[in-house]
Protein backbone atom coordinates (compact mmCIF):
# COMPACT_ATOMS: atom_id res chain seq x y z
CA UNK A 1 0.00 0.00 0.00
CA UNK A 2 1.38 3.43 -1.08
CA UNK A 3 0.26 5.90 1.88
CA UNK A 4 0.00 9.67 0.52
CA UNK A 5 -1.69 10.90 3.11
CA UNK A 6 1.27 12.43 5.59
CA UNK A 7 -0.33 15.91 6.19
CA UNK A 8 -3.00 13.54 8.46
CA UNK A 9 -0.81 12.12 10.02
CA UNK A 10 3.07 9.99 10.00
CA UNK A 11 4.02 6.62 11.00
CA UNK A 12 5.78 6.87 14.36
CA UNK A 13 9.74 6.92 13.49
CA UNK A 14 11.57 3.52 15.01
CA UNK A 15 13.22 6.00 17.10
CA UNK A 16 10.70 7.50 18.78
CA UNK A 17 9.11 4.09 19.57
CA UNK A 18 12.36 3.27 21.59
CA UNK A 19 13.00 6.30 23.29
CA UNK A 20 8.66 6.00 24.61
CA UNK A 21 8.91 2.46 25.68
CA UNK A 22 12.42 2.95 27.35
CA UNK A 23 10.38 6.14 29.28
CA UNK A 24 7.17 4.05 30.02
CA UNK A 25 9.45 0.66 31.35
CA UNK A 26 12.55 2.54 33.25
CA UNK A 27 11.63 5.87 33.81
CA UNK A 28 8.12 5.88 34.54
CA UNK A 29 7.64 8.06 37.57
CA UNK A 30 6.49 11.54 38.51
CA UNK A 31 8.77 14.06 37.19
CA UNK A 32 6.93 16.51 40.10
CA UNK A 33 8.27 13.91 42.33
CA UNK A 34 11.07 14.83 44.22
CA UNK A 35 12.44 11.58 45.13
CA UNK A 36 15.20 9.84 42.97
CA UNK A 37 13.38 8.04 40.17
CA UNK A 38 11.15 11.05 40.26
CA UNK A 39 14.32 13.36 39.80
CA UNK A 40 15.59 10.95 37.01
CA UNK A 41 12.13 11.40 35.08
CA UNK A 42 12.40 15.04 35.28
CA UNK A 43 16.21 15.29 33.96
CA UNK A 44 14.47 13.01 31.06
CA UNK A 45 12.16 15.36 30.75
CA UNK A 46 14.60 18.54 30.85
CA UNK A 47 16.41 16.82 28.16
CA UNK A 48 13.40 16.22 25.95
CA UNK A 49 12.51 20.24 25.88
CA UNK A 50 16.12 21.40 24.63
CA UNK A 51 15.76 19.05 22.32
CA UNK A 52 12.20 19.73 21.11
CA UNK A 53 13.25 23.51 21.71
CA UNK A 54 16.23 23.00 19.67
CA UNK A 55 14.78 21.94 16.50
CA UNK A 56 12.16 24.59 16.59
CA UNK A 57 14.27 27.39 17.28
CA UNK A 58 12.80 28.63 20.89
CA UNK A 59 14.41 28.86 24.17
CA UNK A 60 13.24 26.05 26.55
CA UNK A 61 11.53 28.59 28.70
CA UNK A 62 9.13 29.49 25.60
CA UNK A 63 8.04 25.77 25.32
CA UNK A 64 5.06 24.49 26.75
CA UNK A 65 3.90 20.96 26.34
CA UNK A 66 0.43 20.11 25.43
CA UNK A 67 -2.03 17.42 24.41
CA UNK A 68 -1.79 18.26 20.60
CA UNK A 69 -2.38 21.59 18.05
CA UNK A 70 -5.54 21.61 18.84
CA UNK A 71 -5.39 22.41 22.69
CA UNK A 72 -2.89 24.82 22.25
CA UNK A 73 -5.13 26.85 19.64
CA UNK A 74 -7.42 26.50 22.38
CA UNK A 75 -4.65 28.61 24.95
CA UNK A 76 -3.96 30.61 22.35
CA UNK A 77 -7.11 31.97 21.21
CA UNK A 78 -9.25 31.86 24.42
CA UNK A 79 -5.74 32.91 26.61
CA UNK A 80 -5.64 35.91 24.26
CA UNK A 81 -9.18 37.01 24.83
CA UNK A 82 -8.87 36.89 28.39
CA UNK A 83 -5.65 38.80 28.35
CA UNK A 84 -7.11 41.40 26.08
CA UNK A 85 -10.14 42.02 28.08
CA UNK A 86 -7.85 44.57 30.68
CA UNK A 87 -6.82 46.24 27.30
CA UNK A 88 -9.94 46.80 25.39
CA UNK A 89 -8.77 44.21 22.62
CA UNK A 90 -11.83 41.78 22.13
CA UNK A 91 -12.02 41.26 18.52
CA UNK A 92 -10.61 38.25 17.08
CA UNK A 93 -9.12 37.83 13.41
CA UNK A 94 -8.66 34.31 11.72
CA UNK A 95 -7.64 33.15 8.17
CA UNK A 96 -11.45 32.18 6.64
CA UNK A 97 -9.33 28.63 5.73
CA UNK A 98 -8.00 27.92 9.37
CA UNK A 99 -8.28 24.10 10.31
CA UNK A 100 -11.98 23.27 11.18
CA UNK A 101 -11.16 22.82 15.06
CA UNK A 102 -10.42 26.40 15.29
CA UNK A 103 -12.59 27.49 13.20
CA UNK A 104 -15.19 26.00 15.21
CA UNK A 105 -14.02 27.16 18.36
CA UNK A 106 -14.29 30.99 16.58
CA UNK A 107 -18.21 30.13 15.42
CA UNK A 108 -18.90 29.31 19.47
CA UNK A 109 -17.24 32.64 20.21
CA UNK A 110 -18.83 34.77 17.97
CA UNK A 111 -21.95 32.65 19.50
CA UNK A 112 -20.95 33.98 22.78
CA UNK A 113 -20.69 37.32 21.69
CA UNK A 114 -16.96 37.30 20.64
CA UNK A 115 -16.34 39.92 17.32
CA UNK A 116 -15.00 37.36 14.70
CA UNK A 117 -13.41 38.60 11.34
CA UNK A 118 -12.06 36.18 8.64
CA UNK A 119 -9.50 37.41 6.25
CA UNK A 120 -10.73 36.20 2.83
CA UNK A 121 -8.58 34.41 0.29
CA UNK A 122 -7.84 34.90 -3.08
CA UNK A 123 -8.52 32.09 -6.01
CA UNK A 124 -5.44 30.52 -5.69
CA UNK A 125 -5.12 30.20 -2.16
CA UNK A 126 -3.02 33.15 -0.84
CA UNK A 127 -4.28 35.26 1.57
CA UNK A 128 -6.16 38.72 0.71
CA UNK A 129 -3.05 41.33 1.99
CA UNK A 130 -5.07 44.32 1.40
CA UNK A 131 -8.20 42.59 3.70
CA UNK A 132 -5.34 41.97 6.20
CA UNK A 133 -4.36 45.07 6.69
CA UNK A 134 -8.34 46.56 6.59
CA UNK A 135 -9.16 44.26 9.36
CA UNK A 136 -6.20 44.20 12.00
CA UNK A 137 -6.71 47.36 14.42
CA UNK A 138 -5.97 48.14 17.79
CA UNK A 139 -8.67 46.59 18.91
CA UNK A 140 -7.90 42.65 18.02
CA UNK A 141 -6.83 40.51 21.17
CA UNK A 142 -4.95 37.92 18.40
CA UNK A 143 -3.95 37.30 14.84
CA UNK A 144 -3.86 34.08 14.10
CA UNK A 145 -3.24 32.14 10.88
CA UNK A 146 -2.35 28.76 9.95
CA UNK A 147 1.87 28.70 8.38
CA UNK A 148 0.78 26.58 5.78
CA UNK A 149 -2.66 25.24 4.87
CA UNK A 150 -3.44 21.49 5.29
CA UNK A 151 -5.38 21.05 2.23
CA UNK A 152 -3.71 22.95 -0.43
CA UNK A 153 -0.51 23.65 0.79
CA UNK A 154 -0.74 27.35 0.28
CA UNK A 155 2.34 29.03 2.56
CA UNK A 156 0.80 32.54 4.26
CA UNK A 157 2.97 35.49 4.13
CA UNK A 158 4.28 35.36 7.64
CA UNK A 159 6.96 38.06 8.02
CA UNK A 160 4.12 40.18 6.43
CA UNK A 161 1.34 39.68 8.70
CA UNK A 162 4.16 39.89 12.09
CA UNK A 163 5.02 43.29 10.85
CA UNK A 164 1.07 43.85 10.73
CA UNK A 165 0.40 42.98 13.97
CA UNK A 166 3.78 44.37 15.38
CA UNK A 167 2.70 47.80 14.17
CA UNK A 168 -0.79 47.35 15.86
CA UNK A 169 0.66 46.02 19.26
CA UNK A 170 -1.46 42.78 18.45
CA UNK A 171 -0.33 39.05 19.26
CA UNK A 172 0.18 37.05 16.45
CA UNK A 173 -0.46 33.32 16.56
CA UNK A 174 0.67 30.86 13.92
CA UNK A 175 -0.45 27.35 13.43
CA UNK A 176 2.74 25.63 12.47
CA UNK A 177 1.23 21.95 12.75
CA UNK A 178 2.05 21.94 8.68
CA UNK A 179 4.41 23.65 9.00
CA UNK A 180 6.96 22.32 11.19
CA UNK A 181 9.19 19.88 9.20
CA UNK A 182 8.29 20.72 5.95
CA UNK A 183 9.96 24.51 5.65
CA UNK A 184 13.12 25.76 7.16
CA UNK A 185 11.53 27.87 9.88
CA UNK A 186 12.57 28.72 12.97
CA UNK A 187 10.06 30.20 15.69
CA UNK A 188 13.28 32.78 16.31
CA UNK A 189 12.74 34.03 12.90
CA UNK A 190 9.29 33.99 12.10
CA UNK A 191 8.05 37.31 13.69
CA UNK A 192 5.61 35.50 15.91
CA UNK A 193 4.75 35.55 19.42
CA UNK A 194 3.18 32.07 19.44
CA UNK A 195 3.44 29.03 17.42
CA UNK A 196 1.20 25.68 17.75
CA UNK A 197 2.25 22.39 16.29
CA UNK A 198 1.48 18.84 17.01
CA UNK A 199 4.30 15.76 17.04
CA UNK A 200 2.88 13.24 14.95
CA UNK A 201 3.00 15.54 11.80
CA UNK A 202 6.44 14.72 11.94
CA UNK A 203 7.02 11.21 12.89
CA UNK A 204 6.29 11.25 16.73
CA UNK A 205 3.32 9.90 18.57
CA UNK A 206 0.07 10.93 18.89
CA UNK A 207 -2.08 12.85 21.66
CA UNK A 208 1.68 15.78 22.51
CA UNK A 209 2.38 18.98 20.74
CA UNK A 210 2.96 21.88 22.01
CA UNK A 211 2.75 26.16 22.76
CA UNK A 212 5.42 28.12 21.88
CA UNK A 213 5.09 31.53 23.89
CA UNK A 214 7.59 34.23 23.23
CA UNK A 215 9.73 35.22 26.34
CA UNK A 216 7.90 37.97 28.34
CA UNK A 217 4.77 37.35 27.03
CA UNK A 218 2.00 37.21 29.54
CA UNK A 219 -0.81 34.88 29.05
CA UNK A 220 -3.27 33.17 31.25
CA UNK A 221 -3.37 29.56 31.73
CA UNK A 222 -6.36 27.95 31.18
CA UNK A 223 -5.49 24.45 32.93
CA UNK A 224 -4.45 25.55 36.61
CA UNK A 225 -1.61 23.69 37.82
CA UNK A 226 2.16 24.31 38.51
CA UNK A 227 3.60 22.16 36.13
CA UNK A 228 4.67 23.42 32.58
CA UNK A 229 6.17 26.69 34.84
CA UNK A 230 2.44 26.74 35.96
CA UNK A 231 0.59 27.55 31.86
CA UNK A 232 -0.38 24.33 31.95
CA UNK A 233 -1.36 22.30 34.43
CA UNK A 234 -1.22 18.27 34.63
CA UNK A 235 1.00 15.36 34.83
CA UNK A 236 3.26 15.73 31.92
CA UNK A 237 2.93 13.24 29.08
CA UNK A 238 6.76 11.79 29.74
CA UNK A 239 6.45 8.94 27.23
CA UNK A 240 5.04 11.18 24.46
CA UNK A 241 7.10 14.17 25.02
CA UNK A 242 10.35 11.54 24.69
CA UNK A 243 8.68 10.66 21.37
CA UNK A 244 8.26 14.13 20.03
CA UNK A 245 11.80 14.68 21.23
CA UNK A 246 13.60 11.82 19.27
CA UNK A 247 10.82 12.59 16.19
CA UNK A 248 12.28 16.93 16.39
CA UNK A 249 16.15 15.66 16.44
CA UNK A 250 15.75 12.67 13.44
CA UNK A 251 13.91 15.89 11.84
CA UNK A 252 16.31 18.48 12.27
CA UNK A 253 19.01 16.01 11.02
CA UNK A 254 17.13 15.10 7.85
CA UNK A 255 15.36 18.36 7.25
CA UNK A 256 17.80 19.81 4.28
CA UNK A 257 17.52 16.45 2.24
CA UNK A 258 13.70 15.54 2.96
CA UNK A 259 12.38 19.22 1.20
CA UNK A 260 14.76 19.02 -1.72
CA UNK A 261 13.68 15.32 -2.09
CA UNK A 262 9.71 15.94 -1.54
CA UNK A 263 9.93 19.02 -3.81
CA UNK A 264 11.29 16.76 -6.84
CA UNK A 265 8.73 13.85 -6.38
CA UNK A 266 5.62 16.41 -5.86
CA UNK A 267 6.87 17.56 -9.14
CA UNK A 268 7.09 14.75 -11.00
CA UNK A 269 4.20 13.44 -9.35
CA UNK A 270 2.23 16.73 -10.73
CA UNK A 271 3.60 16.54 -14.21
CA UNK A 272 2.50 12.87 -14.32
CA UNK A 273 -1.56 13.73 -13.60
CA UNK A 274 -1.67 17.13 -15.59
CA UNK A 275 -0.53 14.99 -18.66
CA UNK A 276 -2.83 12.02 -18.36
CA UNK A 277 -6.05 14.19 -18.57
CA UNK A 278 -6.46 18.06 -19.93
CA UNK A 279 -9.42 18.32 -16.46
CA UNK A 280 -7.08 17.28 -14.20
CA UNK A 281 -6.20 20.27 -12.35
CA UNK A 282 -3.57 21.16 -9.73
CA UNK A 283 -5.53 23.23 -7.24
CA UNK A 284 -3.15 26.92 -6.19
CA UNK A 285 -0.23 25.51 -8.44
CA UNK A 286 1.24 28.74 -8.94
CA UNK A 287 1.32 29.65 -5.02
CA UNK A 288 3.93 29.21 -2.55
CA UNK A 289 3.10 25.84 -1.63
CA UNK A 290 4.69 22.94 0.83
CA UNK A 291 7.29 21.15 -0.89
CA UNK A 292 4.47 17.76 -0.53
CA UNK A 293 1.39 18.49 -0.85
CA UNK A 294 -0.95 18.33 -3.96
CA UNK A 295 -4.72 19.37 -3.88
CA UNK A 296 -6.42 18.29 -7.10
CA UNK A 297 -9.36 17.41 -8.81
CA UNK A 298 -10.28 15.00 -11.89
CA UNK A 299 -12.79 17.23 -13.15
CA UNK A 300 -15.48 17.07 -11.26
CA UNK A 301 -15.43 13.46 -10.04
CA UNK A 302 -16.72 12.75 -6.38
CA UNK A 303 -13.47 13.04 -4.02
CA UNK A 304 -14.79 9.85 -2.44
CA UNK A 305 -15.82 7.91 -5.25
CA UNK A 306 -12.16 8.96 -6.55
CA UNK A 307 -10.48 7.98 -3.24
CA UNK A 308 -12.25 4.23 -2.74
CA UNK A 309 -11.10 3.85 -6.74
CA UNK A 310 -7.25 4.52 -5.74
CA UNK A 311 -7.34 2.90 -2.38
CA UNK A 312 -8.72 -0.28 -4.27
CA UNK A 313 -5.74 -0.10 -6.28
CA UNK A 314 -3.07 0.14 -3.68
CA UNK A 315 -2.95 3.84 -2.92
CA UNK A 316 -4.20 5.68 -0.11
CA UNK A 317 -4.73 9.73 0.05
CA UNK A 318 -8.03 11.74 1.65
CA UNK A 319 -9.98 14.59 0.45
CA UNK A 320 -9.80 18.05 0.99
CA UNK A 321 -13.00 17.45 3.14
CA UNK A 322 -11.38 14.75 5.55
CA UNK A 323 -12.22 17.06 8.52
CA UNK A 324 -15.41 17.86 8.08
CA UNK A 325 -18.08 15.40 8.17
CA UNK A 326 -16.33 12.70 7.36
CA UNK A 327 -15.87 14.21 4.13
CA UNK A 328 -19.41 13.93 2.92
CA UNK A 329 -19.54 18.13 3.44
CA UNK A 330 -17.33 20.18 0.59
CA UNK A 331 -14.12 21.38 1.68
CA UNK A 332 -15.02 25.15 3.00
CA UNK A 333 -11.15 25.79 2.07
CA UNK A 334 -11.99 25.17 -1.64
CA UNK A 335 -15.18 27.22 -0.96
CA UNK A 336 -13.24 29.66 0.57
CA UNK A 337 -11.25 30.26 -3.01
CA UNK A 338 -14.39 30.63 -5.07
CA UNK A 339 -14.75 27.12 -5.96
CA UNK A 340 -17.83 25.76 -6.40
CA UNK A 341 -19.77 23.32 -4.44
CA UNK A 342 -19.24 20.43 -6.97
CA UNK A 343 -15.66 21.61 -7.47
CA UNK A 344 -14.81 21.69 -3.61
CA UNK A 345 -15.86 17.77 -3.22
CA UNK A 346 -13.91 17.13 -5.71
CA UNK A 347 -10.55 17.87 -4.26
CA UNK A 348 -8.37 15.06 -3.64
CA UNK A 349 -5.28 15.35 -1.63
CA UNK A 350 -1.92 13.73 -2.28
CA UNK A 351 0.25 14.60 0.49
CA UNK A 352 4.06 13.02 0.47
CA UNK A 353 6.50 11.91 3.36
CA UNK A 354 9.77 10.59 4.50
CA UNK A 355 9.24 7.39 3.20
CA UNK A 356 7.93 8.62 -0.19
CA UNK A 357 9.83 7.52 -3.05
CA UNK A 358 10.04 7.91 -7.15
CA UNK A 359 8.99 3.99 -7.32
CA UNK A 360 5.68 5.10 -4.71
CA UNK A 361 4.90 8.39 -7.35
CA UNK A 362 5.45 5.89 -10.16
CA UNK A 363 2.93 3.61 -9.36
CA UNK A 364 0.74 6.05 -7.98
CA UNK A 365 0.35 7.36 -11.45
CA UNK A 366 -0.49 3.84 -12.57
CA UNK A 367 -2.85 3.74 -10.21
CA UNK A 368 -4.54 6.52 -11.43
CA UNK A 369 -4.30 5.93 -14.62
CA UNK A 370 -5.56 2.06 -14.74
CA UNK A 371 -8.67 3.28 -11.69
CA UNK A 372 -9.68 7.33 -12.34
CA UNK A 373 -9.31 7.62 -15.59
CA UNK A 374 -11.48 4.97 -17.23
CA UNK A 375 -13.52 7.08 -15.03
CA UNK A 376 -12.75 10.96 -16.15
CA UNK A 377 -12.77 9.93 -19.75
CA UNK A 378 -16.73 8.56 -19.17
CA UNK A 379 -17.64 12.20 -17.57
CA UNK A 380 -16.30 13.76 -20.30
CA UNK A 381 -17.86 11.60 -22.89
CA UNK A 382 -21.76 12.01 -20.87
CA UNK A 383 -20.78 15.98 -21.00
CA UNK A 384 -19.88 15.72 -24.47
CA UNK A 385 -23.78 13.41 -25.47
Amino acid sequence: MIYLDHNATTQPAPQAVQEMLDALTRVWANPSSVHAPGQAARRLLVDARARVSAFIGCQPAELVFTSGATEANHIAVLGALARGKALGRTRLVLSAVEHPGLLALAERLRGEGTPVDLIPVRADGQLDRAAARALVGRDVALLSVMGANNETGVLMPLAELAALAQAHEVPFHVDATQLVGKQALRFDASGADLWSLSAHKLHGPKGVGALVLKKGLAWPSLQAGRQERGRRGGTENLPGIVGFAAAAEMATATLADDLARMLALREQLEAGLLALHHDVVVVSAAAPRLPNTVCLRFGVLDAEQVLNKLERAGVVASSGAACTAAGTQPSHVLLAMGASRDEAKASVRLSLGRETTTDDITQTLAAVRRAVLPLMQAEHQAVEA
